[in-house]
C-alpha cells in the first residue's frame, strides 16, 4: 500500500500559505524523512493534473460540495473559479501519489468521495480500470472535528471574529488556560455517560478535546468528573492542554529562528515529491493522448 504521502502535501496553494507555516506540521511531529513536506508550487504535477482532472469532473458533482455553499454564501456568482474547482485540485493533490488511504477530519470527507468519482471515471473513460486507486479516507479519533470554544455548532476556525474561539499553535500557557476557561459551557453539571452529552454541544467538544489529548476513550473521562461543575473540569483541561500544546509552540519558535532549516525540508521534500509525481503524470499524458 503506498504511504501517506499526501497527509504532508500544501492542500492550498502554496501563495496562500506563508513560509512561516511549514513550521506547524514539523514542530508537530511529522517525521520529514517518512513523510515530505514541500510547496505544492514546486510539484507542478499537481497544477497539471488539476487541469486533467477538470476535463474529467462533471459540474453536477461540484455543485454538491457543502464547503463550496459555505464559503460563498448567497453570492455564488461573485466566487472565484478556483474556489469552485478546488476540489478538483484535492483530487489531484491525492492521486498524482496514487495514494490509497487519507487522513482527513470530518468535513473532508465529501472531498474523498469526489476524489473516488474523479479517479473512477478517468480509470474508465481512458481504459485503465486500475491506473488510479479509489483512495479510502481515515478518520480516527475525538479529534477530527473539533468545535469553536464559543460555539459548539460551529467548527474552531482561525478565520472567526473571536480569538476565544479557538487555541492557536502559537499561544502561550497563559492563553490557552484563559481560552479554556472562558469556554462557553451550559448550567448543568457534567453528565455521568456519553448519553447525557445529548443536546450539549459545548460539553461534548470539551470532552472530545479532552479524550484526544489524553489519547483515552471518552467514556472513560466522562465516568472520572461525572457530576462536577464545569469548573474543577475546565482546570485539568487547560493544564492538559498546554502540556501538550506549550512543546509545539516551543519548537515553532526554534524553527522560526533558523529558516534555513524549514528550506532544507521543503527543498528536499520537493524534490523527493516530483521523483513520484512526474512519472504519474506522464503516465496521465499518454494515456490522454498528449503524448505518443
Amino acid at each position: 500500500m503506498p504511504s501517506l504521502r499526501t497527509s504532508a502535501t500544501a492542500i492550498q496553494p502554496s501563495w496562500r500559505r506563508p513560509r512561516a507555516k511549514w513550521r506547524r506540521p514539523i514542530a508537530a511531529g511529522v517525521d520529514v524523512k517518512k513523510t515530505p513536506i514541500f510547496s505544492q508550487a514546486r510539484v507542478p504535477a499537481h497544477a497539471e493534473l488539476a487541469w486533467v482532472f477538470n476535463c474529467v469532473a462533471r459540474l453536477g458533482w461540484l455543485d454538491r460540495m457543502t464547503q463550496f455553499k459555505e464559503k460563498s454564501g448567497k453570492h455564488k456568482e461573485r466566487a472565484s473559479v478556483g474556489l469552485y474547482t478546488y476540489p478538483v485540485l484535492m483530487a489531484a493533490d491525492i492521486l498524482v501519489y496514487k495514494a490509497t488511504h487519507v487522513p482527513v477530519g470530518e468535513d473532508q470527507k465529501q472531498h474523498l468521495e469526489l476524489t473516488r468519482d474523479v479517479a473512477q471515471k478517468f480509470n474508465n473513460d481512458f481504459a485503465a480500470p486500475d491506473f488510479f486507486p479509489l483512495p479510502e479516507p481515515v478518520i480516527t479519533g475525538l479529534g477530527t472535528r473539533v468545535m469553536s470554544l464559543r460555539d459548539g455548532a460551529k467548527k474552531m476556525s482561525k478565520s472567526d471574529e473571536s480569538d476565544y474561539s479557538r487555541i492557536n499553535l502559537t499561544d502561550d500557557a497563559d492563553a490557552i488556560a484563559q481560552k479554556i476557561r472562558k469556554a462557553k459551557t451550559d448550567p448543568a453539571p457534567l453528565p455521568d455517560s456519553e448519553k447525557g452529552l445529548e443536546g450539549r454541544p459545548e460539553a461534548e467538544n470539551l470532552f472530545n478535546i479532552y479524550a484526544a489529548l489524553a489519547d483515552e476513550p471518552r467514556a472513560q473521562v466522562i465516568a472520572r468528573y461525572a457530576g462536577q461543575q464545569f469548573s474543577g473540569f475546565k482546570s485539568a483541561l487547560a493544564d492538559l492542554a498546554v502540556a501538550k500544546l506549550t512543546p509545539i509552540a516551543a519548537e515553532m519558535r526554534r524553527l522560526l529562528a533558523d529558516p534555513g532549516e524549514i528550506e532544507r525540508v521543503l527543498a528536499d521534500g520537493a524534490a523527493r515529491a516530483n521523483a513520484i509525481a512526474e512519472p504519474v503524470l506522464a503516465d496521465v499524458k499518454r494515456l490522454v493522448g498528449f503524448l505518443g
